[in-house]
Formats: C-alpha cells, structure tokens, sequence
C-alpha cells in the first residue's frame, strides 16, 4: 500500500506542468533579428528568429520578474521590463527584446515602476508588428520583495 502511494505520488509530480521561470537573460539570447527588405510587405521590421528552448515555452505558464509600465493615458496597455521607464529600451538602454507586453485577465493597479514578478502564459510573435516579440497573456501579477 505504501509503495503504491508513493508510485503514485511520483507519477503526479511527474506529470503535472510546472511553470518555468524565465530571466531577461533567457529572452535575450533566445532571439535573433533579420532586418527585412524595403520589398519586403512591413519594411523596416525586423522578423525575429526565436531559440529552440523558447519555442518549446510558447503557449506554456512562466514567470518573469521586471518593472510594470503603463503605456496609455487610459491605462489599458501594459508591459514588463527589464529596465525602469528612465532606462527602457527606447531611451537607448536595450533592445526589444527587453520588453514583454502583458495581457492581464483583469485591470492591475500595480504603479508605475513597480518591480513585479508576473506569471502567465508566454507567446512569440515573429510576423506581427503590431505586438511585442514577447508577450505573456493571462498574467497575474505580484510585487516582488
């Protein structure tokens, strides 16, 4: 009885999906950039070429850890990154690949700045220009301490 309990046990931490925590490290080195053509249909965006490790993590639970900034006036667009607003990727400090857009499945009231460790779940975009290369959706939020 004991054993079966155990062998069962196993089988269920086994199989249940865990949520991977990702590093800014893990979405810069997983990403490389081709600059597309003026005859290209976007010109100027850069399609992303994503990792064989990040592909495996596209539409799967992770968390990331990064400064909350909100993008609009309406407070309807969100991100995370690994900079605070001052040093973000647009002010010269990173690139996009810095950044990740945050979908949340109800309006946060996290602050600007604030140091958030936020789970969900992790998209790629390559071919969007519209969107971040990365985006986790269904997130929910936490401040870290």
């Amino acid at each position: 009885m004991r054993f079966s309990l155990l062998l069962l046990l196993f089988w269920i931490g086994t199989t249940t999906q865990a949520q991977v925590d990702l590093d800014w490290e893990n979405l810069s080195d997983g990403i490389s950039f081709q600059e597309l053509s003026l005859k290209e249909t976007i010109p100027g965006f850069s399609k992303a070429t994503f990792s064989e490790e990040l592909t495996a993590l596209e539409g799967k639970e992770v968390t990331l850890t990064g400064y909350f900034l909100v993008l609009d006036g309406n407070q309807s667009s969100y991100m995370l990154s690994k900079n605070p607003m001052a040093s973000c990727f647009f002010c010269g400090n990173g690139g996009p690949e810095t950044v990740v857009g945050l979908e949340f499945l109800k309006k946060p009231s996290f602050k600007m700045d604030e140091l958030l460790s936020v789970k969900g779940i992790l998209r790629l975009n390559d071919d969007n220009p519209n969107q971040y290369y990365y985006r986790i959706e269904e997130a929910d939020g936490l401040i870290f301490e």
